[in-house]
């Protein structure tokens, strides 16, 4: 088990970033890995259920374990197949606009596999 942390920053707002989590239909306009994120709601809550479809169409079931919508700060896990990811994003201001941080745990080969479509996203978050 290993864990990786990723930063971005860019002008878009801190206010826009996090919009830009929070509602789960925009994951798919910043995170060109995900075609469509299937949920019971359309908006982050803590203890939210459901499934993130891939480009290469892989699904990957996930549960949200925590929301702060004051701290802009969240926490879920990712689990397909036998793999389990836990990741915590977070979003505050910066001298550029705003920043995204991305902390993610599980296997080191499969986190530094992801890291660059991570990494690719989180650039996308924060442009204007």
């Amino acid at each position: 088990m290993g864990t990786i942390t990723l930063h971005a920053a860019g002008p878009a707002s801190p206010d826009t970033v996090w919009q830009r989590y929070a509602l789960l239909d925009e994951w798919p306009r910043w995170a060109p890995h995900i075609r469509a994120v299937h949920a019971d709601g359309r908006a982050l809550v803590t203890g939210l259920e459901g499934s993130v479809a891939s480009v290469a169409g892989i699904r990957a079931a996930f549960v949200v374990e925590s929301v702060d919508h004051d701290r802009r700060e969240w926490t879920w896990r990712v689990r397909s197949g036998p793999l389990r990811l836990r990741l915590h994003h977070g979003v505050h201001t910066h001298p550029k606009g705003s920043a995204t941080r991305l902390t993610m745990r599980g296997p080191l080969p499969v986190l530094a596999a992801y890291a660059p479509l991570a990494r690719l996203a989180l650039g996308r978050l924060v442009r204007t």
